[in-house]
Order: C-alpha cells, then sequence, then structure tokens
C-alpha cells in the first residue's frame, strides 16, 4: 500500500514532515490510510509501541484504540 504525501503550498516544516513519517510508518505496519492519518495526526500517541502491537497480531484499529489517549473519544476506530 503506498500513500501519497499530503499537498503543500510551500516548504514542508518540521512538524509537516514528521507528520509524513508518521503515516508511512504506519502505513507500512499494515494500517490503511485513513486511520495512519489520523493517528499520526495525535501527538501523544506513540506510534512505536503501536506498530509493536500490530507486529505481535493485533488489528491495526484495536491497537489504536488500546493506545487512544483516555480524554478522546474514537474518531475513525
Amino acid at each position: 500500500m503506498q500513500i501519497e504525501r499530503r499537498e503543500t503550498l510551500g516548504p514542508q516544516s518540521d512538524a509537516d514532515r514528521l507528520a509524513d513519517w508518521r503515516i508511512a510508518q504506519l502505513a507500512a505496519a499494515g494500517f490503511d490510510a485513513s486511520l495512519a492519518v489520523v493517528v499520526a495526526g495525535r501527538p501523544g500517541v506513540d506510534i512505536h509501541a503501536l506498530i509493536e502491537l500490530v507486529e505481535r497480531g493485533c488489528p491495526p484499529g484495536l491497537a489504536a484504540r488500546i493506545l487512544a489517549p483516555l480524554d478522546e473519544e474514537p474518531e475513525h476506530m
């Protein structure tokens, strides 16, 4: 699966590059594009822990729910 980079109107900021990297890492681990974008946009989510759960057999959506911050309602999951 390939996720296209988000369109930008100028040079990418560090935050944009970080978000793109997080999306790419999640996609490579098996997250679908829309879930990868949602999860990557949450700075408090540990994507390394998410990827580890998926590598151990947890479905990506469930892994995202398990590690979602307690003060947020699931949007896409």
